[in-house]
């Protein structure tokens, strides 16, 4: 697309993001003395709709759908976009062999709007006509099929697809042209493997499973941090430390939600540029990913409350915001 055109979609994200919740929007909404008012709070600003039911899980999707909705109104081709959906789609196909293996459906174990869809990823895993993937999931589908139905292990099935997922991201960003995506995937590998190698300490889990899960990336030595991973909680932080992730090390050490912020602020780090740019599609890709976030909050934020968290406890678990 030329400049023009990327500057006309700009300027509406620019309009749109004048409606993303602030901090002080975020603070407001922690303060509401109960979960009903929270969830009154969020109505009021415009959250879910005349046909979505005033329940947390319904309204955030709504929100999710809108964004995009938006996206696809401003002409721009989806397929820039594609990589963002990575996730959702992996996540559909563990779902489909799954319900395969335990043979039950579960509609609502699965993400809608992906491609391929839900019904077509379970023709395909009922018939194991896995050719009909994209080639990012054909051969782990295989591979994870095979293991759930001659182990029944669930986790094992887990990683396979998983790491399929980060490495299919990976590859999207090396092949893309546009700055925003590649710094999206190698923030979204990067902080992924992190995420494995503290779970996979915890857990006390093997050298060959935790250099089964992580993925490969140009920012980080995964055999190292496989082998910090193995050996223990300190050698994990000394490795981040000394690799350019020192913060995630202190996040680490200070609590487990604290540690979950700085993975999700890390991304927000990475898009707040965007904020100043008006020619390309990394303004666009910044607003689906800040979006996603202040969902992501929301969610946390009215789940806490729905438990009777207290407003301390609630704060840590928040995320920066984009705006």
């Amino acid at each position: 697309m030329s400049e023009m055109e990327y500057t006309y979609a700009v300027a509406r994200i620019r309009a749109l993001e004048v409606n993303l919740f602030s901090q002080s929007t975020i603070d407001q909404l922690i303060a509401c003395r109960d979960f009903p008012s929270a969830l009154q709070f969020v109505l009021e600003k415009g959250w879910g709709g005349l046909d979505v039911p005033e329940e947390t899980d319904a309204i955030l999707a709504a929100e999710r759908s809108k964004t995009w909705e938006t996206i696809r109104e401003l002409g721009i081709p989806m397929s820039t976009f594609d990589v963002l959906t990575y996730p959702n789609v992996f996540h559909n196909l563990k779902t489909a062999i799954k319900e395969m293996y335990m043979d039950m459906k579960r509609d609502d174990c699965y993400y809608d709007g992906t491609v391929p869809s839900r019904d077509e990823f379970r023709d395909i895993v009922s018939k194991k006509e896995f050719f009909r993937l994209p080639k990012s999931m054909e051969q782990a589908a295989k591979e994870g099929y095979e293991a759930i139905l001659h182990s029944g292990d669930g986790q094992l099935l887990d990683i396979i697809i998983d790491q399929a997922c980060l490495t299919g991201i990976y590859q999207a960003g090396k092949e893309s042209k546009e700055e925003i995506i590649q710094k999206y995937a190698e923030t979204t590998v990067a902080v992924a493997d992190i995420k494995i190698a503290a779970r996979c300490q915890r857990t006390g889990k093997s050298l060959e499973f935790i250099n089964r899960a992580l993925a490969p990336c140009d920012g980080l030595d995964t055999a190292q941090l496989a082998k910090a991973a193995r050996t223990g909680f300190d050698a994990v932080c000394e490795y981040l430390s000394v690799s350019g992730y020192a913060d995630a090390a202190e996040a680490l050490k200070t609590s487990p939600s604290a540690f979950e912020c700085w993975c999700d602020n890390r991304m927000i780090d990475m898009i707040r540029p965007q904020k100043y740019n008006a020619f390309s599609v990394g303004p666009l890709v910044a607003y689906v990913l800040a979006r996603e976030n202040e969902i992501k909050t929301v969610g946390i934020i009215l789940s806490g409350k729905q438990n009777g968290l207290s407003d301390d406890s609630i704060r840590e678990r928040i995320r920066e915001m984009y705006v």
